[in-house]
């Protein structure tokens, strides 16, 4: 039975935030945890703790043992984006795009 968890908004690139997860798939859980920790990546953080909830979500229903659990699937879709201008010379104003992302994981039993 899946047990999955989501963080969705976060305010990360999804380009930034799939490298992280491209990691993790499909590593045991206590693994998983264990790169991200010692990742310089600030991504990592928050995929920390999306996985943290899917545990979380995995005792409630009663999984007999953490060691069991592994990452079955890890994804990261685009969230909306905030669009901001700055202004330049001449009258001028450039776009910045302030991308948000949807980070998917979903926990299984071995």
């Amino acid at each position: 039975m899946p047990f999955p968890a989501k963080h969705r908004f976060a305010r990360i690139s999804p380009r930034k935030a799939r490298l992280v997860v491209d990691l993790i798939r499909g590593r045991d859980v206590d693994d998983a945890l264990s790169m991200l920790r010692f990742s310089k990546q600030r991504a990592s953080v928050l995929v920390e703790k999306v996985i943290r909830s899917a545990v979380a979500n995995a005792n409630e229903q009663e999984v007999p043992a953490r060691n069991t659990l592994y990452v079955a699937s890890a994804h990261v879709d685009p969230g909306p984006i905030i669009k901001r201008f700055q202004p330049k010379d001449r009258g001028k104003a450039y776009s910045i795009f302030k991308r948000t992302s949807h980070i998917c994981v979903t926990l299984d039993e071995r």
